[in-house]
């Protein structure tokens, strides 16, 4: 009877302790979500979460990194872009949010109401081509783009260059990086946007508005971005 009756305030503290932490995290990150990972899905450039908080489970995606089943991860913020297909995983969701990150346990702070910059790495980081690529007549290089970025503001350009990475069907757009062989290591690339389909490592000339401090939300924020480009043949 003894036994019985310490098992049963055992499970008493136990439970009682995971509700005054659950309670204690709300009440300091009131517009973060806490998930446990229950499915794990890859794709070339994304990975995406099926995670569940308090009962429910969402599915999110996010730039591509190692996740396994069962870990704890946090995020804020997010498009959710509803009804959404990914072609490469030949799969429709019902939901999807769209962030820039996530981030582990121990990486969070006690008291903090939005996140810190998340320490997961990323398989889409950036590396300067070795080649060069000349402007077509009328166009202009990256690196002058970038170093006279107000000059262009507003303005439509026209970009030839390399395709480096390329994600189809993202907020409505398909979503480019482009380099040219131009600019020193930190102003070697261009995000553009266009409703057209390219491949990856395929040379473009492309023309549209450039546009400064543009934000998409989601963790899509650009100093500078080429939009509603034109693929010209």
């Amino acid at each position: 009877m003894k036994n019985l009756i310490f098992i049963v305030l055992f499970m008493f503290s136990v439970i009682y302790g995971n509700c005054q932490n659950n309670s204690n995290f709300n009440a300091n990150h009131p517009n973060v979500h806490k998930i446990v990972v229950k499915e794990v899905l890859q794709t070339t450039s994304y990975t995406y979460l099926l995670g569940e908080e308090n009962g429910k489970k969402q599915w999110i995606a996010i730039p591509k990194m190692d996740a396994k089943v069962g870990e704890t991860y946090y995020y804020q913020g997010g498009t959710d872009m509803g009804k959404f297909n990914s072609k490469e995983l030949n799969r429709t969701f019902e939901s999807v949010v769209f962030l820039n990150g996530v981030v582990s346990p121990g990486d969070m702070q006690g008291g903090k109401t939005t996140l810190l910059q998340s320490n997961q790495k990323s398989d889409m980081s950036e590396k300067k081509i070795d080649e060069k690529i000349s402007p077509v007549a009328g166009g202009i290089t990256i690196e002058s783009l970038i170093a006279n970025k107000e000059k262009y503001n507003g303005k439509i350009v026209k970009i030839r260059g390399k395709v480096t990475k390329y994600n189809s069907k993202i907020l409505g757009k398909n979503w480019l990086h482009l380099q040219d062989g131009s600019g020193s290591s930190d102003n070697f690339d261009l995000t553009a946007t266009t409703n057209q389909e390219v491949n990856l490592g395929d040379i473009i000339t492309i023309e549209g508005i450039i546009t400064l401090n543009k934000d998409f939300g989601a963790g899509y924020k650009y100093d500078i971005i080429l939009e509603n480009g034109k693929i010209i043949k």
